[in-house]
């Protein structure tokens, strides 16, 4: 089992060092969300990793906190993003002048 949790560390290792480097050079800030989204989902996925190899579930409730911590976080700050794409404006209505209304009968 020491063998599959170092190739599982290792290969842990190496996606979280080229999340951290799409990280510094992500050109827009969507970039940048979703590798740090990323970046938390390789640290859930190293947390149960140690929980597996380790046999220890004291770990667990760490895992949900990560999990949690990566959905609400991208879920919130993806709300207030901006649309790269301009929105198209409405075509405009063609105004045609009112018809005046008639007068209610009263009900008596």
């Amino acid at each position: 089992m020491s063998v599959v949790g170092a190739v599982a560390g290792v290969l842990l290792g190496i996606a979280a060092l080229l999340v951290c480097l799409r990280l510094a050079l992500g050109p827009s800030v969507l970039d940048r969300l979703v590798s740090m989204d990323v970046l938390l989902s390789v640290t859930a996925c190293g947390i149960g990793a140690y929980a597996a190899v380790t046999r220890d579930s004291t770990v667990v409730p760490v895992l949900v906190v990560v999990s949690l911590l990566g959905f609400v976080g991208s879920a919130s700050v993806a709300r207030f993003i901006p649309r790269d794409a301009p929105q198209q404006p409405k075509p405009a209505r063609s105004r045609q002048p009112r018809q005046p209304r008639r007068p209610r009968r009263s009900r008596r």
